[in-house]
């Protein structure tokens, strides 16, 4: 099963120095449909003005995965940790027992980004951050595993059933990717038209998808594919 989500029917609003669509309910939005896919409870999909962003707030219990589409997000945290992830780079913050951080963009033009949050396969637990570089000719035609909570050497670690893939394609590749049984998929394109298991899905729409062995992700045109496999 394969559905498309539109991306002109998620939950829009527009505070002006943020302008999000949400996949799921989140904030103000409510759809009871929609309150999460497997363990993937949030897709926000996130443009933020310059030199605004998010001031110091709690959280806790959730593994919260940001993906820069566009320019960058500068992090600070109540762990001490700072740091700056450009476009196409990945961060990860493993809230656990509970931390304090905030999320600005300190650049000259509007980030760009998808934020994950992905249900923790326990409670509690140490909270971290962490941010890796993914240059997009490692993942040229293929997935990558960004961020897992299988133990994948190359990925940034999470405390979740769960993995976060990227995969750089231009129009006609195809990339592959098997989902085991009982497993749950969801995915976005960044960028560009695409082809799952032959249906159309366009640029920052939304695919659920459930009971497919095997996805084949074709690029209509040049896209940026990330992908959430969870159970």
């Amino acid at each position: 099963m394969i559905e498309r989500r539109p991306k002109d029917g998620l939950g829009r609003f527009d505070f002006g120095w943020l302008d999000t669509r949400h996949h799921f309910s989140f904030g103000d939005y409510h759809d009871p449909a929609r309150m999460g896919w497997g363990a993937l409870r949030v897709w926000n999909d996130d443009e933020i003005a310059p030199e605004t962003g998010f001031p110091p707030h709690p959280h806790r219990d959730m593994e919260i995965i940001t993906y820069v589409r566009e320019g960058a997000i500068t992090h600070q945290d109540s762990l001490g940790n700072t740091g700056r992830t450009e476009a196409g780079d990945v961060q990860v913050m493993s809230a656990g027992s509970g931390i304090r951080h905030a999320e600005y963009n300190l650049e000259k033009g509007p980030a760009k980004i998808f934020q994950i949050w992905i249900l923790p396969s326990e409670r509690g637990g140490e909270p971290f951050w962490n941010q890796k570089p993914f240059p997009k000719m490692g993942r040229s035609g293929r997935f990558v595993t960004l961020a897992s909570g299988d133990g994948d050497a190359d990925a940034l670690p999470i405390r979740a059933d769960a993995k976060v893939l990227g995969a750089t394609l231009q129009a006609g590749q195809t990339a592959v990717y098997d989902l085991g049984e009982g497993r749950h998929a969801y995915l976005a394109s960044t960028d560009g038209e695409l082809e799952v298991n032959g249906v159309r899905i366009e640029a920052r729409d939304g695919a659920a998808i459930s009971g497919e062995p095997r996805i084949e992700v074709k690029a209509l045109a040049d896209a940026e594919v990330v992908l959430v496999d969870t159970l």
